[in-house]
């Protein structure tokens, strides 16, 4: 009774400190518009945010400047650069890990082996989370923009063959389009090349931001196709052509190692209940026997 009433008494003080810094927080730090757009974060991520301004200096320290310029890139792969800054994303970092951290501590105050080593799992989460579930993120965003691809580059070769430009096509394509991850790319495209860029170093850019290979090798050839004044009509073919054997032949990967993978569930999970179902009445009858 005394381990779970210092326990409690734990977890109350804790919610009592996060609560008061938290009011305290809301209402001394100002958050952008672009800072307030955060639907895409995760639940401890937008808790986390009104105490950002504690630890934001922290993370603009100049010696922060690598970890904050890789940050960055990672955030514009994951396509969430407009909604949350390297900065920002480095000081929710830090508050979940110390956050989590001081829980996992409160655990493992108590006598009990399972807090303790729930404790130590809390802490290990609360440290690993952030960068997981950024690459996580930029996985998931890769694997869209890899399916989306083979479609978006067979409706550009037949309105270039039409007798459009590629921007027109572009546009028209965009227009009819759900908010995909690569339509969201391409209208960033569409927006800088009227803004002055070239269509090479809109598209260069985009390879840049996306860092996709598949994505990078067909702007890599439409740069060069550009540069060397060639028609793009047949190159986009050929392009949507080996983008579609590219994704049926990862598809046939995939098939051929479900076997594999259902192996583990196989063995941990249905195998002993089957043993358990055919044996139990055997072991039942024998054990009656003998008694």
């Amino acid at each position: 009774m005394s381990a779970d009433l210092a326990i409690a008494t734990c977890w109350s003080l804790a919610a009592g400190a996060i609560s008061w810094a938290a009011s305290g927080a809301l209402l001394s730090v100002k958050f952008e518009r672009s800072q307030i757009k955060r639907a895409n974060l995760p639940i401890m991520f937008r808790m986390l945010m009104p105490l950002v301004g504690f630890v934001l200096p922290l993370a603009r320290r100049p010696r922060m400047a690598k970890v904050t310029e890789s940050t960055d890139r990672k955030l514009i792969q994951a396509g969430i650069d407009d909604t949350i800054d390297a900065g920002t994303y480095l000081s929710l970092a830090m508050l979940h890990a110390i956050v989590l951290s001081c829980l996992g501590l409160i655990f493992m105050l108590a006598p009990a082996t399972f807090y303790k080593l729930f404790g130590v799992l809390l802490m290990i989460y609360g440290a690993l989370f952030p960068q997981t579930w950024l690459r996580i993120t930029i996985r998931k965003r890769h694997i869209e923009i890899q399916r989306a691809l083979p479609n978006v580059l067979d409706l550009l070769t037949l309105s270039v063959e039409a007798g459009r430009d590629f921007l027109t096509a572009l546009q028209d394509i965009l227009a009819s389009r759900d908010d995909d991850a690569l339509s969201v790319e391409l209208r960033r495209v569409f927006r800088e090349t009227q803004l002055g860029k070239t269509r090479r170093e809109a598209l260069s850019a985009l390879s840049h931001r996306v860092r996709h290979p598949d994505l990078s090798s067909v702007v890599d050839t439409l740069v060069q196709a550009d540069e060397l004044g060639v028609s793009i009509s047949n190159i986009l073919r050929i392009l949507g052509d080996q983008m579609r054997q590219k994704r049926y032949f990862i598809a046939e990967k995939k098939a051929n190692e479900a076997p594999t993978k259902l192996l583990f569930p196989l063995i941990i999970f249905i195998f002993p209940a089957v043993i358990i179902t055919v044996l139990a009445p055997i072991l039942i009858f024998y054990t009656q026997q003998f008694q």
